[in-house]
């Protein structure tokens, strides 16, 4: 009976975690990763320590690289360092104003550290644009990366 509990909730967080990828206030890739704890617990899937600690590692990664990811694009779009930590800023800043300022955030950032860092206007819309895309990566990689853990779980439980 207990281990149909943890499944039924290792679904429901693998789920949850999927979705969270893409809404805000739902870190997407921490409760897939609990889903696959959860699984791990009951008498039908054992994973190893090895593969419980790379998957810790790739959550950890995928969370670090939420902040970076707009920051290198744009870095990458010809922004600056002014353009790079406005979009960090933002990043951090869009977190109070869900569901918009997720994507707004780094953009805006972006712009007004470029514009702060006296470049003009078109330089400012490029970094801008270019954090936003970063954005949007970073997103993907939290979706493959939840939709492998659904993967691993019917994998391993059938």
């Amino acid at each position: 009976m207990m281990d149909i509990i943890l499944i039924v909730l290792s679904i429901i967080c693998l789920l949850t975690g999927f979705l969270g990828c893409v809404l805000p206030a739902l870190p997407g890739p921490p409760v897939s990763y609990v889903g696959l704890l959860l699984l791990h617990f009951t008498d039908r899937v054992q994973f190893s320590t090895s593969q419980l600690l790379v998957w810790l590692g790739l959550v950890a990664l995928s969370l670090l690289l939420d902040y970076l990811i707009p920051m290198w694009g744009s870095k990458y779009s010809g922004g600056t360092k002014w353009g790079s930590w406005g979009a960090f800023a933002g990043s951090i800043i869009g977190l109070f104003f869900l569901p918009y300022g997720l994507l707004l955030g780094p953009f805006l950032g972006a712009m007004i550290g470029e514009l702060l860092g006296d470049k003009g206007l078109s330089v400012a819309l490029k970094s801008g644009i270019g954090s936003l895309l970063g954005f949007l990566f970073g997103t993907i990689l939290k979706v493959i990366l939840c939709a492998y853990f659904i993967v691993v779980f019917f994998t391993s439980l059938w």
